[in-house]
């Protein structure tokens, strides 16, 4: 019975309160008369952050109270009916619009009931979903935070007519859904008066700052971690033995991996001078894949020199021969890393006697062993001719035997010169070889400093 009492009442009331109702002006009794409207925004959900476009797709309750003058009622009469629901339509409605808005869409608001109290106080609520402009920057993209601006404010009524006040000093995230990419650390709102340059009203507006950071774990996992792990690839060419015929081929597979990577980037961020810091990494390490590339074929010419090629300079012997070799444990050729020492000693000691004998041999057969020979033959030369009764010219015996060892001098030379052919060709391989190790520690270590530095970037 009390139920059906009021909605009798609210039925009156109703026909009553719109008998002479009008929703087109502004429910003031005095027209120079500012009217209030208390805004309050209530954030849901992040539907969507296109960074590409720049737009921001959230999900907002939108909540505006005002007074009207004109539907106002005694409670008391109408059996203490405090307040109606009725459709928002029927009422005067502030034309409180998303100044950033950034969707094709303008169809009109939801049409949503208001509540109207007895005091001429009228409270809507209304969802939306809003698609803003959002200056995004990506300069430290995946480790980045955006700031969105979400400015409302009336589009024909200026401040004198249509004020804003904030029903608080932010937006209202008791109610938000966490989402999976962002975290909201904040949403204060700011209130402004702007006076355009067509007007000379001052037309005010309420700005909610939504401050965004980006969940980074995933493109830690899928795209930072990988080109760190390629990268660490890159050096290792320079560690592949020169004969493998592999070393070339790597450096080019490391470069195309990292290419594709860069362009899953490129495909996200939006086509502005900022490079994001992902971007910057990956630029670095192709760089330097670039070089190590470059690097290694010069080292591969060097390492096939061959026998016809120069000595290898002085300097060179000395730094990289001497020096840079005992510092990155490089051996000659045929060495074995683990050999004894003293059996290398040994070895290289007998070989040294041994060549020195020879040597020696070799420095006194062209010279004193000549005319030793010379005497020798013709001291055999005569006891044949005594033996045998044969006569024969010394002179021409002994130009038989000048011969023969003019050959096999000969002989020995080129054998000696083929010797010292290949020994260059050891030591130009040799050479390759430490450059391999020099520049294989060089990279290692660029490699580790940037993946620090873009990790504490993140930091």
């Amino acid at each position: 019975a009390v139920e059906s009492a009021k909605g009798k009442y609210a039925h009156m009331l109703f026909n009553e309160l719109f008998e002479d109702y009008s929703n087109a002006l502004r429910p003031v009794e005095d027209t120079d008369k500012v009217l209030n409207v208390t805004l309050q925004i209530t954030l849901s959900q992040i539907k969507d952050m296109d960074e590409r476009n720049q737009i921001l797709s959230a999900y907002l309750w939108i909540r505006q109270s005002w007074y009207d003058a004109y539907l106002r009622w005694d409670k008391d009469k109408y059996d203490g009916l405090d307040s109606i629901r009725i459709p928002s339509n029927l009422v005067w409605r502030p034309d409180i619009v998303l100044y950033n808005k950034a969707d094709d869409d303008f169809s009109e608001p939801v049409n949503t009931n208001v509540v109207l109290r007895y005091d001429g106080k009228i409270t809507w609520d209304a969802p939306a979903i809003t698609k803003s402009s959002c200056v995004v920057d990506v300069s430290y993209f995946p480790f980045d935070s955006q700031q969105c601006n979400l400015t409302f404010g009336s589009w024909t009524y200026n401040g004198n007519q249509v004020d804003l006040i904030n029903s608080l000093d932010s937006g209202d995230l008791s109610d938000f859904i966490e989402d999976v990419e962002w975290e909201i650390h904040g949403m204060p709102a700011v209130k402004n008066v702007i006076t355009y340059g067509c007007c000379s009203e001052p037309y005010p507006d309420v700005t909610f700052t939504l401050i965004l950071k980006r969940k980074s774990s995933f493109y830690i996992f899928n795209l930072l971690l990988p080109c760190i792990l390629i990268s660490f690839l890159a050096p290792l060419g320079f560690y592949l033995p020169a004969d493998s015929g592999e070393k070339v081929s790597l450096g080019v597979t490391v470069l195309l991996a990292l290419t594709v990577f860069q362009l899953m980037v490129a495909e996200i961020m939006p086509p502005s001078e900022n490079v994001p810091l992902i971007g910057k990494y990956y630029i670095a390490t192709m760089t330097m894949i670039t070089a190590s590339t470059a690097l290694t074929i010069i080292i591969m010419n060097l390492h096939h020199c061959g026998s016809e090629a120069k000595p290898v300079p002085q300097w060179a012997k000395v730094v990289i021969l001497d020096y840079m070799s005992k510092i990155f444990f490089v051996y000659d050729v045929g060495e074995n890393c683990t050999s004894p020492k003293r059996e290398k000693e040994e070895e290289c000691r007998l070989e040294g006697d041994d060549g020195g004998q020879r040597r020696h041999k070799e420095v006194r057969s062209p010279l004193s062993t000549r005319n030793d020979d010379c005497n020798l033959k013709e001291k055999l030369n005569g006891n044949w001719n005594k033996s045998y009764g044969v006569h024969g010219e010394n002179a021409n015996c002994c130009s038989c035997y000048k011969m023969l060892i003019k050959n096999i001098e000969y002989i020995a030379n080129c054998v000696r010169d083929h010797k010292a052919n290949r020994a260059k060709g050891i030591e130009w391989k040799k050479v390759a070889k430490v450059m391999d190790r020099f520049f294989m520690w060089i990279f290692f270590i660029m490699v580790f400093f940037m993946s620090v530095l873009i990790i504490g970037k993140a930091a």
